[in-house]
């Protein structure tokens, strides 16, 4: 049986989303296949990395004491050599060799490409898209630029970082005076909706940016879509990407909010995403369908992205305009609830993507990452051995 290691939490503003998504559905999935070993780490709010299997039920996290319970515990040590390794140390320490990664982590040092690397050093395959794909999609304003560079629509914006802030404001703001009303003020490397304001009036806008420079340092400013249709494509695969169904939120409030998105369902839910607040699928005809489809799997290919995301779209409801929004790479539990409406069970939605990893990985093994020169020998300085 093959051991799989599911990371979640993290330090991160999405650190509770993180695991939900880690346990529904993908713990839930994996220990009802019975075809995995599945070892739970938890990344704390400070950064420390614990697991015990008592965390594959998430009714551990439902109790309110659990960060204090956690804390009595020792923190699990990584080896990284061929692989990765956790050692629990003390009196009864033991190791267990991981064969498989499943990253569940959203936002900062998780989705952002951080753990990617990290994995990817450590020669282990793991879920979900790759490094440069997630570096990319997290910076809201870069998947902008690469995009746009690919000749795919976005809509006006501007972009700029605390420091060129607090600089030079009025030098920002006669940018942005330029763009038409109303405004989104977003933080560039969060997800969630967290900080996400709507700015109509121009008193308003300076406090908006304060509050997202709290969250980060980098600010996106961008025209709104009035009479907006906003919709979003989960796809799958590698080389040969698979959409699930065009999704249409149905919030009730102007922008589609963190409580849109997993509370505003009622609390029996547990599903992570508010299954309940979407059209699947889109009622927005076949042709803005496949416009819709054809766009997605462009970005997703475009970005380089790979396993898993979710892309979404701005739609004016008169000119039928469509216009990429942001990339998603870790979609809140998978949007497994758009899969299933796509004829893809939760098994099947949580194997396959264990599989288009591992494919990935042996993929991986083609290429030649080391190079063999004799420069060291010919280099100049230092003294010479005896």
């Amino acid at each position: 049986m093959k051991s799989i290691a599911v990371i979640f939490g993290g330090k991160s503003a999405e650190h509770d989303v993180s695991i939900i998504t880690g346990h529904t559905p993908i713990i839930d999935t994996l220990t009802a296949s019975g075809k995995f070993d599945v070892w739970p780490i938890y990344i704390s709010k400070e950064g420390k990395w614990y697991c015990d299997k008592k965390m594959n039920d998430m009714s551990f996290f439902r109790n309110p004491a659990y960060e204090d319970e956690i804390k009595g515990w020792k923190p699990v040590r990584l080896d990284l050599n061929d692989g990765l390794t956790l050692h629990w140390h003390g009196m009864f320490g033991k190791s267990q060799k991981i064969d498989v990664v499943f990253p569940a982590m959203h936002g900062t040092y998780g989705e952002d490409g951080s753990l990617m690397g990290v994995l990817r050093m450590a020669n282990v395959p793991f879920v979900g898209c790759d490094m440069a794909a997630s570096a990319v999609a997290m910076d809201k304003v870069l998947t902008k630029q690469v995009i746009e560079a690919e000749g795919l629509p976005v809509v006006p914006y501007v972009w700029f970082t605390r420091r060129e802030w607090h600089k030079d404001k009025q030098t920002i703001l006669a940018k942005i005076d330029k763009l038409a009303w109303p405004l989104f003020v977003k933080p560039a490397h969060l997800g969630s909706s967290i900080a996400i304001s709507k700015v109509k009036h121009l008193e308003l806008l300076e406090n908006d940016i304060e509050v997202a420079f709290h969250y980060d340092d980098k600010v996106l400013v961008e025209e709104s879509i009035e009479l907006l249709i906003e919709v979003t494509l989960p796809i799958m695969g590698n080389d040969d990407p698979k959409p699930a169904m065009v999704e249409r939120p149905l919030n009730k409030t102007e922008m589609f909010d963190f409580n849109d998105k997993y509370l505003s369902g009622g609390k029996k839910g547990g599903s992570g995403v508010n299954s309940q607040y979407s059209e699947i699928p889109a009622d927005i005809g076949e042709e803005l369908t496949k416009e819709v489809i054809n766009l997605g799997i462009r970005v997703y290919e475009t970005l380089g992205c790979t396993g898993t995301a979710r892309v979404d779209f701005l739609i004016h409801g008169e000119t039928k305009k469509v216009y990429v929004n942001e990339v998603n790479t870790l979609p809140g539990s998978l949007y497994h609830h758009n899969w299933k409406k796509a004829g893809v069970s939760n098994m099947d939605l949580v194997l396959g993507l264990v599989d288009i990893a591992e494919k990935r990985f042996a993929e991986q093994k083609h290429t030649t990452f080391a190079f063999k020169s004799d420069i060291l020998q010919k280099v100049g300085g230092g003294k010479k051995q005896q």
